[in-house]
């Protein structure tokens, strides 16, 4: 399927969580934005469950820069603890990504529609999102808009080869792999002028699982609903 969609985020701040450092409560961003939460950002523009986002690469526009601030995060036996929280300041990222089909819901076969999935993500990408954006953590606030992969010029343009060490990748969930489990996916990404290719996720050769997990989908609704629920939100109805 032909079905690439290009776009921009922006934000004063992301934090990309090394899982390493979450169990101190003292969280520190990865330098460049991980898989899963591009992911997570495009499902917010736009996502249904008869598709699955496919991250293709992203394009590191600004300089790396980070920022540490101070933090009181809830503890889990009551209370609040002093922390400090290292973020990413001032980013900007190209991103180019498709969508496949869940394969695993076969009870949204019917729903299975290129063109209607490819052109209400344009649309919705245009408007910014139906969701909230979000880069790493809830107080990151992101801003899509549309853009054409590879314009402008960036910090990274002529920088050369930059090579990270193992880092999260993403998540699999039972409903996307057909399997009562929960699995994280590590790799060992580069940046080559500022663009990250990312592996697919069945490509990446370095697993941890987590715990059994069943797939609990929420129940499809009828079309006729889905569709009158898209054109509220359009504001066609």
């Amino acid at each position: 399927m032909d079905n690439i969609v290009e776009f921009k985020v922006t934000s004063r701040h992301a934090l990309f969580t090394d899982p390493l450092t979450k169990i101190g409560g003292e969280k520190c961003s990865y330098h460049i934005p991980t898989y899963e939460a591009l992911k997570g950002v495009l499902s917010s523009v736009y996502w249904k469950p008869t598709i699955i986002w496919i991250i293709d690469k992203v394009r590191v526009m600004k300089p790396i820069r980070t920022q540490t601030r101070s933090a009181k995060p809830v503890e889990y036996g009551g209370g609040n603890s002093l922390a400090i929280y290292t973020y990413l300041m001032d980013v900007e990222y190209q991103i180019q990504a498709r969508f496949k089909w869940n394969l695993y819901r076969e009870d949204l076969a019917n729903d299975r529609n290129e063109n209607k999935h490819f052109f209400v993500a344009k649309r919705m990408i245009k408007r910014g999102g139906r969701r909230d954006v979000f880069l790493g953590t809830r107080e990151c606030q992101g801003y899509v808009e549309p853009c054409e992969f590879g314009e402008g010029a960036g910090f990274y343009d002529t920088y050369g080869e930059l090579a990270f060490d193992l880092m999260f990748h993403g998540f699999d969930y039972p409903d996307e792999i057909g399997k009562d489990e929960f699995h994280a996916r590590f790799w060992r990404p580069k940046m080559v002028n500022g663009v990250i290719e990312f592996v697919r996720p069945e490509e990446c050769a370095v697993r941890k699982f987590i715990r059994p997990m069943k797939a609990n989908p929420p129940a499809s609704i009828g079309f006729q609903e889905e569709a009158l629920l898209e054109g509220y939100e359009e504001g066609r109805v």
